[in-house]
């Protein structure tokens, strides 16, 4: 029915034209007033009992003031079975559209867990894909900001059929516009597939969870007692499994980390990533370098400290800082321009690379050689981890994922030995050999070494 002839249905006098366009303003002014409650006002208010905000308040907190434009905002589902007629919501339980981050297009969708639990339907499919779709015409990046239960098992196929459709945009995104998603809920299921396909997935501890089945599947099936933290919490998938790229604590720090780390990203995969204005020169000298790496190969050192040396204003956005220890990804800049930093951490297994270390950092190198980011490379590694349990799990399939990351890049890549590089670690990581344009070896109070 027309939102029109609904204000008028339980009333048998003659309509005129302007009375029908009054009462069709009047509608459209509580329906948009209803799409800003989401599920109600109590839903929300539980929401940030649990410490969470709702899925409004977080796009605010993420892009610029007053540039947020919203698509479909009355659109609800079309599921008349199982009583779905009775709950409609305006917007179906996700919040979409385009802003600026610091001023840059970015299209966004923003999950309501107020809305049934933010299962995704048909409609609520539609909208994501509408963005996605978007944001790969405008060349600009795609933002999801993730709480949901999953499916809406009501609407059976259809609702899979709509992971279905957002999975296949997320394959054609990859590798021409930046993909981030932030948990900030349980998300389960479906859910959980297409973050794991995106570029970059971050996490808020105690309130967001990722899992294919919950606690109780588990415990029916396995017999297996686990609850959400232990099977799919933040610790759960930046330490041990690596799904999850950071944590952070709440749902503000996560929005605006999340701003930081849009600045070192392009729009697309046309365009080189933004320059910073900044006092930090190439002329300055780092003496301390001096200190930080001792001369005996034996003795560990923290490459941290190496990294914020060298970089702007000692800036450095880590990836996966909890996972695979032994080798360090993120982003930083050299006088303002973006690069992406690979280094061995000497502290962590002495800098060996391993099976999660190897695919940590492989991943990584692609994204930056899709993305126009140049790499440096901080090499003090001793060798690859022997052992049974790395070679029955796989060290020369994975270890070549890095060696082939490195050999396909065709962004610069500057490498600096800052001590040692032995065996076929020392191909692996970015040497001449694999094309390196530029290859460094540190001499401090004795010669860096390179065993082939």
């Amino acid at each position: 029915m027309p939102m029109w002839m609904a204000a008028f249905s339980s009333t048998t006098e003659p309509v005129t034209p302007a009375a029908r366009k009054l009462a069709f303003k009047k509608k459209l002014d509580e329906t948009r007033a209803q799409a800003l409650l989401g599920g109600g006002i109590k839903r929300q208010e539980a929401q940030h009992k649990k410490g969470k905000l709702s899925a409004r308040e977080r796009l605010e907190l993420l892009l610029d003031e007053g540039t947020f434009r919203e698509y479909d905002m009355l659109k609800t589902h079309r599921c008349k079975d199982f009583g779905m007629e009775a709950q409609q919501y305006p917007g179906d339980g996700v919040v979409t559209g385009h802003g600026l981050i610091n001023g840059r297009l970015t299209y966004v969708f923003s999950q309501d867990f107020t809305v049934l639990g933010g299962s995704l339907s048909e409609t609520y499919a539609e909208k994501i894909v509408k963005v996605m779709d978007k944001a790969l015409k405008m060349g600009a990046p795609v933002i999801g900001l993730n709480d949901s239960g999953g499916a809406r098992i009501q609407e059976g196929v259809a609702s899979l059929a709509g992971y279905a459709d957002i999975f296949q945009l997320n394959v054609l995104a990859s590798g021409v516009v930046p993909q981030l998603t932030m948990i900030m809920g349980p998300c389960a299921g479906g859910a959980v597939y297409s973050p794991a396909m995106t570029d970059f997935v971050f996490m808020c501890r105690d309130t967001s969870y990722m899992f294919v089945t919950g606690p109780d599947v588990v415990k029916t099936v396995t017999n297996e007692e686990v609850t959400q933290e232990q099977l799919g919490g933040a610790v759960t998938h930046t330490k041990t499994s690596g799904v999850a790229h950071k944590a952070f604590d709440n749902d503000i720090e996560a929005l605006r980390e999340l701003r930081r780390f849009f600045d070192f990203l392009p729009l697309n995969n046309k365009e080189k990533p933004p320059i910073k204005d900044t006092d930090d020169t190439r002329f300055r000298a780092v003496p301390t370098l001096e200190s930080i790496v001792p001369p005996d190969p034996n003795v560990p050192y923290n490459m941290h400290d190496v990294i914020h040396q060298l970089v702007d204003d000692a800036d450095f956005f880590e990836i996966m800082p909890a996972h695979a220890k032994n080798i360090l990804v993120g982003l930083a800049r050299f006088e303002g321009r973006v690069v992406g930093i690979v280094a061995n951490q000497p502290t962590e297994l002495a800098g060996c690379l391993d099976i999660n270390s190897s695919v940590k950092a492989a991943r990584f190198v692609r994204f930056c050689d899709a993305f126009n980011i140049p790499l440096v490379t901080l090499v003090d590694v001793p060798g690859f981890l022997p052992g049974t349990d790395q070679e029955y799990h796989g060290i020369i399939r994975h270890g070549a994922k890095l060696l082939y990351a490195y050999a396909e890049a065709t962004v610069p890549k500057i490498t600096v030995i800052t001590r040692k590089a032995y065996g076929g670690a020392y191909d692996v990581m970015s040497s001449k050999h694999l094309r390196g344009d530029v290859n460094y070896a540190y001499v401090s109070q004795s010669s860096s070494i390179a065993f082939g």
